[in-house]
């Protein structure tokens, strides 16, 4: 194992719309980084400068930073109003500087309705290669996530995005079985090109989202790998986890178990379950 080392962030906003009490829940569970998504309510993509100004404060107040924007851009329809979506992905570039964030997360545009996004494979990459030349010189790195139904559904379109482009990526495990994919043999494909994680794992058979290393995602193996490769990054939770049932059974000594369901406890929930996958493979985090 190389000098890996994981720094938690994630998706706050999965614990409550206000900002406010998504940093004290923070304080409580024990994480400091954010990939901030919604805050007050507002999408990342819509909230207007002033405000990012008077949130970036409070943020750092609360002794917290972002490690990502977890913007919109990329997950609309490829035939959609695309120069209206430049103009917040701009406007996304300069939220990353106020929040001093160095990466935004993206996506690979929806098919049109009455088509496939496969047969638009070079639309996407032009559409890409803009978003890539107007960021660069910000300092901030774009990240593309797999998601269903995008061009970046499968291991083999991110692979094509990464090599073409040479876009880094986000690796989603749950994102990647809920489209029939093999997270093992996508991490093989897609290693030298992965800077960031969605810490989020799901059943194949049903693509339920359950907590990390209870599902089909292999995280245990995924984050082993990524160690191996002396990966320093984000490892950013997305629960997705509602009202987990079962949990109590399957984790009776948990001090989550009895809280009562929120975005909080399954919040805490996803945490823990990642920490407790760190710690059995002895990686260095906070």
């Amino acid at each position: 194992m190389k000098n890996a080392f994981f720094t938690i962030s994630g998706f706050s906003d999965e614990i409550s719309p206000v900002l406010d009490t998504q940093l004290e829940a923070l304080d409580r569970i024990g994480v400091d980084f954010i990939e901030i998504r919604r805050a007050d309510g507002i999408n990342i993509a819509d909230i207007p400068t002033d405000t990012a100004v008077e949130m970036a404060s409070r943020i750092r107040a609360a002794g917290k930073k972002i490690s990502s924007l977890g913007s919109p851009i990329g997950k609309i329809a490829i035939d959609g109003d695309i120069e209206g979506h430049f103009a917040k992905f701009r406007h996304c570039l300069e939220l990353a500087e106020v929040f001093e964030a160095k990466y935004i997360r993206m996506f690979s545009f929806y098919p049109a309705a009455d088509g496939d996004i496969v047969s638009r494979r070079d639309d996407v990459m032009r559409l890409w290669e803009r978003f890539l030349k107007e960021a660069e010189g910000t300092g901030v790195t774009l990240l593309h996530e797999n998601e269903k139904g995008i061009y970046g559904d499968i291991p083999e379109r991110c692979l094509d995005l990464a090599r073409t482009l040479g876009v880094d990526l986000i690796f989603d495990p749950a994102n990647f079985i809920q489209c029939g994919a093999d997270t093992l043999e996508g991490f093989k494909l897609l290693r030298p090109y992965i800077k960031y994680m969605h810490i989020k794992d799901a059943l194949a058979e049903s693509g339920r989202v359950v907590p990390s290393g209870m599902g089909n995602g292999h995280l245990p193996e995924i984050i082993a790998g990524l160690a191996e490769d002396g990966f320093n990054g984000y490892l950013s939770l997305e629960p997705h986890l509602g009202n987990f049932e079962g949990f109590s059974e399957l984790e009776p000594d948990s001090p989550f178990a009895s809280l009562p369901p929120s975005g909080e406890r399954s919040y805490a929930i996803a945490a823990d379950a990642l920490k407790k996958i760190l710690l059995k493979g002895g990686y260095s985090f906070k």
